[in-house]
């Protein structure tokens, strides 16, 4: 592109900080950062300035959201609506049927997903325009104190913290999981964004006391073939919730929407 893309970035965290920073040392040709947007006042700790969502949708052409799924739910059509693309990490918010199909249908604005830490989305989307992908299959695993959520009952908690061996927390669709666990499961909800059906999706969601990486098993099959995908990743220090590698996801993400030649599609 001519002319450098000018990314206001959503949330100061985990994935927020090490994309801003990125941008900032203008690590990613023909993408600048124009602004943070956070509900917390940040001071100096940011090289850009802060503004408010509406003041950014003034100045930017995309928006990065690194803040939950929250924001994508409240910004997301407003973003698309304002003109501005919109570059989305927290894939979970996905789930809400209406909210997607409203999301893909809104414009002028466009909107883009991120796979976060897991691979080969690519490929089964390819798959998938050749017939229905069946018997898709996601094992997570990670570390019990990543998933303690507020719903559970004190018998599951006690559970998770006196582990001293892998417990399955829960089994269900890439519907229902990513509601659940809004810090921890975005590859379901991008891994069914893949495959084109929610439902179609099975999930696990694993505490392994003993796990050092964040773990993400992907198997599919349809009538042309049969897929699995492996990848174990360091959680982040900060964040254990996510993994080191999601902010560079998104860092990829922004490069090929600023047109570096030499990117995967």
């Amino acid at each position: 592109m001519s002319t450098p893309r000018r990314v206001g970035l959503v949330g100061w965290g985990a994935i927020g900080r090490v994309v801003g920073a990125a941008l900032s040392e203008h690590a990613i040709p023909g993408a600048e950062l124009t602004c943070v947007i956070d509900n917390r006042p940040l001071g100096d700790t940011v090289p850009a300035p802060q503004l408010s969502f509406e003041e950014a949708l003034e100045r930017c052409d995309l928006i990065v959201e690194a803040a939950g799924q929250n924001v994508v739910r409240e910004w997301g059509e407003r973003v698309l609506g304002s003109g501005t693309d919109l570059l989305v990490a927290s894939t979970g918010a996905l789930t809400d049927e209406a909210l997607a199909k409203r999301l893909l249908a809104t414009g002028p604005g466009r909107v883009y997903f991120t796979g976060g830490a897991v691979g080969g989305l690519d490929l089964l989307q390819a798959v998938r325009s050749l017939g229905p992908l069946e018997q898709v299959r996601l094992t997570t695993t990670k570390l019990p104190s990543t998933l303690e959520q507020p719903w559970m009952d004190e018998g599951l908690r006690s559970r998770l913290r006196s582990a001293t061996e892998p417990v399955e927390v829960m089994s269900g669709t890439a519907r229902d999981i990513p509601v659940k666990f809004p810090k921890s499961t975005n590859v379901a909800a991008s891994l069914a964004l893949a495959v084109g059906d929610l439902d179609a999706v099975r999930v696990r969601v694993v505490a392994d006391p003993g796990a050092r990486h964040t773990r993400h098993v992907v198997e599919a099959a349809s009538a042309h073939g049969a897929y699995r995908f492996e990848v174990a990743h360091l959680p982040d220090p900060e964040n254990p919730a996510t993994s080191q590698v999601v902010p560079y996801a998104v860092l990829r993400g922004l490069a090929a929407l600023a047109g570096r030649t030499g990117q995967i599609l």
